[in-house]
């Protein structure tokens, strides 16, 4: 039966748009097997980031979003983005414990890669040039007509969401930039993808032509237009809007997040030259 005369039982639509044959169960798979040999086994309350992140990377891969983010809906396709980009490579790198990290880093070839993703500039560009780049209608359209080029995206975006995050959120502090500069590498971030949002936004329709020109295999179309309003124009702008607004409320996190782990810092070091400060009592001198 044709989806379209489904819509009344989302249940059933929702599960008929799983997609429950894609290869990236098994990267999830793989990924769960790896975090678990990796810590010997033994859980924290770290590992509740790589569950989530587990989670997310599944909905953005082979939930019904993704579905929709290819040919359907330019919201779901900024949605997929940022999941990959932002929020999948963030939870993990939090998920990660620092002995861990260090061991795998004492590779040759592994610590030349961390070496690069060190260099905040370098980093930051990734992070925000995979957005930028993504959206040049010609990629975009090649990563939504052609599978493998769909696929390398995807790896794309967590491996630069990974760089982007790495100066802030490395498991070792050592690797970690300071907190002032990290606020102003996130913030300088937000107004990266403020920039992008408003460009999406205000344009005409044609940023991600596939999604005037695809076909529509699952017959929907007509449901997401008429009845629920999603003509070309408003899902663009509501694409925009989320990376707009949204986008920029993750690195405000990660700017609240720093300052709370500055302030909460033990000040037990007394800098060079400075001599302690002698406490009184109103009794008189102790």
């Amino acid at each position: 039966m044709n989806i379209y005369f489904q819509v009344m039982n989302p249940a059933s639509t929702i599960l008929g748009l799983w997609n429950w044959y894609s290869p990236m169960w098994l990267v999830a798979a793989a990924a769960i097997g790896l975090y678990l040999w990796s810590h010997k086994g033994q859980l924290s309350a770290r590992s509740g980031f790589f569950a989530a992140a587990v989670a997310l990377f599944l909905i953005a891969t082979v939930s019904p979003l993704n579905r929709l983010a290819h040919g359907y809906l330019f919201s779901a396709h900024m949605v997929h983005h940022l999941l990959l980009l932002l929020i999948v490579p963030g939870l993990t790198l939090l998920s990660l414990s620092s002995e861990v990290v260090e061991n795998v880093l004492k590779r040759k070839s592994l610590s030349v890669l961390s070496a690069v993703f060190g260099y905040p500039l370098v980093a930051w560009a990734m992070g925000t040039g995979a957005m930028w780049l993504w959206h040049v209608p010609t990629f975009c359209v090649a990563s939504q007509s052609i599978p493998s080029v769909g696929t390398f995206q995807t790896a794309s975006l967590l491996a630069m969401g990974a760089a982007f995050w790495w100066p802030v959120a490395a498991p070792s502090a050592s690797r970690r930039i300071g907190t002032l500069q990290g606020v102003g590498y996130l913030f300088t971030g937000c107004l990266a993808c403020t920039a992008l949002g408003i460009y999406l936004t205000f344009s005409p329709v044609n940023v991600c032509p596939s999604f005037l020109t695809a076909t529509d295999p699952l017959g929907i179309t007509p449901y997401l237009r008429n009845n629920l309003g999603l003509t070309p124009a408003n899902d663009q702008q509501i694409g925009g809007l989320l990376m707009w607004v949204p986008a920029c409320l993750i690195y405000l996190t990660g700017i609240f997040s720093l300052l709370v782990r500055w302030l909460g810092r033990p000040q037990t070091d007394i800098p060079a030259g400075l001599t302690p400060v002698r406490t009184y009592r109103l009794a008189g001198k102790k």
